[in-house]
């Protein structure tokens, strides 16, 4: 007579499902991203070159020469500067996102995520929040370096502190566009160019650096409605940095930045995310 007996089958441990499952998977990816960046500490310094370059060169060969309100000196043109630098700065580093979405593409690593059981967004979440980490990292160093030159603030920590969320979101937004153009071409190199070509008309082509008052009329309609206009304007107006006697435009997002900078955002990060991560599970499918 034989005994039987009856062994409970093995189940495969459980995931948590939907918002769950997808932001722990997120925070994975991001943490393997920043420890991959950890890893190569030339990534942030080679990051913080441009920027600093831009103060020193703006502030100090350019400072005296271009009027802002009714001031051309050196210190009003400097406090009205570092506003357009942090923009840039925060929206240069879509290149860096695309060209590292675009890297993990070329060396396979989209065919290992798909062995794993963990949401399909989560690997561009993830890497869009590790981006957003090294871009505040970065802008921590460059807020030490403008007040190393000179820039001050003239409003309380909270409304500072609030231009400074403002650029992150806006930061974060331009990642999900940098997403979008990795999963769109082949290699990085590529990823990288198309990732800045685009980003020197949107940055010139605005308030950031001049007086969109003195450009000729069909630029200055084009500054007034660019986003990047109405973050700039934002964080000079949470700064305390606007110049005196400078008269702001008449068009709404000029006269109600914080709102028109953060609906840019939210629409950025809606549209984009959306056509990424519907890019990605073509990619991966």
């Amino acid at each position: 007579m034989t005994a039987v007996t009856d062994a409970a089958p093995i189940s495969a441990p459980k995931g948590v499902g939907g918002v769950g499952q997808s932001v722990r998977d997120s925070l994975v990816i991001a943490r393997r991203n920043l420890i991959r960046m950890g890893r190569i500490p030339e990534m942030l310094i080679f990051g913080l070159i441009q920027p600093v370059m831009f103060v020193v060169l703006f502030t100090y060969v350019f400072g005296g020469s271009i009027q802002v309100g009714s001031s051309s000196s050196t210190q009003a043109y400097r406090e009205f500067l570092m506003a357009g630098i942090f923009a840039q700065t925060v929206t240069f580093a879509t290149a860096g996102a695309g060209a590292g979405i675009a890297d993990d593409m070329h060396k396979g690593l989209i065919d290992r995520f798909r062995s794993l059981p963990m949401a399909r967004g989560a690997v561009l979440t993830g890497r869009t929040l590790a981006d957003l980490v090294q871009t505040a990292l970065t802008l921590l160093v460059l807020a030490v370096v403008a007040v190393l030159v000179g820039w001050r603030t003239h409003e309380n920590f909270g409304k500072v502190l609030a231009g400074f969320g403002l650029l992150l979101l806006f930061g974060y937004a331009f990642s999900w566009i940098g997403a979008l153009i990795g999963l769109s071409v082949r290699t990085p190199e590529a990823a990288t160019s198309g990732g800045l070509i685009w980003l020197f008309p949107l940055t010139f082509i605005s308030n950031a650096f001049v007086d969109a008052n003195q450009m000729p009329s069909f630029l200055r309609h084009i500054a007034e409605w660019n986003p990047f206009s109405a973050t700039v304007q934002a964080c000079r107006e949470l700064f305390g940095n606007l110049p005196p006697g400078f008269q702001t435009p008449d068009a709404w997002p000029m006269q109600h930045p914080v709102w028109a900078s953060l609906i840019w955002s939210v629409v950025i990060i809606l549209f984009f995310r959306t056509l990424a991560v519907r890019k990605y599970r073509r990619a991966a499918g």
